[in-house]
């Protein structure tokens, strides 16, 4: 019997061919350092270093990850309550974002916008929003401004599946179709708004709602980086050609609770095992170690190395200053 060819669509290719390696690490070494950043919360808060809310995207790394790589530097994003990942995926700096947390001065945003709030225009992150939905008016707004400059930016605008029937999602989805503006909708189904699941509260898959505005919508498999990558690289492609937005779902599931101290009374250790067994990065480090581009030596030097960073980070912002009150007048206008 002949053997099929290499080019011949009966061979399953290799996902990872042809990829830059050191790309494909550092979308692992990325995803390894949100979450080891986010595992230093729970102590933290319990030492009153952390006040108020913070909500962790433990398990949703791969869409944060893969999202922000299909991204160039001057694109922007905007964020959800859940924002620690996703400005780390775009390039922020973990000790700043430490010392925000702790609500110190030297934080990204001096202190005054803590775990909810982080922001960094430096690196394009136009802010994380307490308010359900809340970034999208404010990512449709960039989307317009970097039409109206013809600056070729494009805005990824994350939000989760609670914001999914909010009057702000239709408003500006249809106004950015109309107006064919430069702007990805990533929706972060991680299968539970605080405790409500989506199905009990939208009749449809989630990506269909791109249909009533008129845009191209898909579903994803937000465990898997590279699918996210590939996704969002196309939408984002798609927009910076003057084609309009996108819609994406990306399926992902958060391990932690709602937020620290959610008992996370409303599903069965059944269901955990099930999603646990899709952690996006032990199974992409398995890829990678497959592949021949990382060995299991690898793995632990970047632990090691992704840990001294984040306590780094911790003493930085243990160091900070408090925000001298005066201070709070400052950066209300721009």
């Amino acid at each position: 019997m002949m053997r099929p060819k290499n080019d011949d669509p009966r061979v399953p290719r290799n996902p990872l061919e042809g990829r830059k390696p050191e790309l494909l690490i550092e979308m692992l070494r990325r995803m390894l350092l949100i979450r080891t950043f986010e595992s230093r919360l729970p102590v933290l808060s319990t030492q009153s270093l952390i006040r108020g809310s913070s909500h962790a995207c433990t398990g949703q790394e791969a869409t944060a990850v893969g999202a922000c790589f299909a991204l160039q530097p001057a694109d922007y994003v905007t964020s959800t309550h859940r924002g620690h990942g996703h400005t780390i995926a775009k390039g922020g700096e973990v000790k700043f974002m430490m010392a925000e947390l702790l609500g110190r001065a030297d934080g990204c945003c001096h202190g005054k916008g803590g775990s909810m709030h982080i922001a960094d225009f430096s690196i394009g992150m136009l802010g994380a929003n307490g308010i359900v939905g809340g970034g999208i008016g404010i990512a449709t707004g960039a989307a317009l401004s970097s039409a109206i400059r013809e600056s070729k930016q494009v805005v990824l605008c994350f939000f989760g599946e609670g914001a999914i029937n909010q009057g702000i999602l239709l408003e500006c989805g249809n106004m950015a179709a109309l107006w064919k503006l430069p702007l990805v909708l990533l929706c972060e189904n991680n299968q539970f708004s605080m405790s409500t699941r989506p199905d009990h509260v939208t009749a449809v898959q989630l990506s269909r709602r791109a249909e009533g505005m008129g845009i191209p919508g898909e579903t994803v498999d937000g465990m898997d980086v590279l699918a996210v990558f590939d996704a969002v690289f196309a939408a984002v492609e798609r927009a910076r050609s003057g084609a309009g937005p996108a819609f994406i779902e990306a399926l992902c599931y958060r391990f932690e609770g709602h937020f620290l101290g959610d008992g996370v009374k409303y599903r069965s250790k059944d269901e955990l095992a099930l999603w646990y067994g899709k952690d996006p990065i032990p199974n992409w480090l398995d890829r990678l170690i497959k592949a021949g581009i990382f060995t299991e030596n690898d793995a632990a030097n970047l632990a090691k190395q992704t840990e001294d960073e984040v306590d780094r980070a911790v003493e930085f912002a243990k160091a900070s200053p408090l925000p001298d009150p005066e201070a709070a007048w400052d950066h209300l206008y721009a």
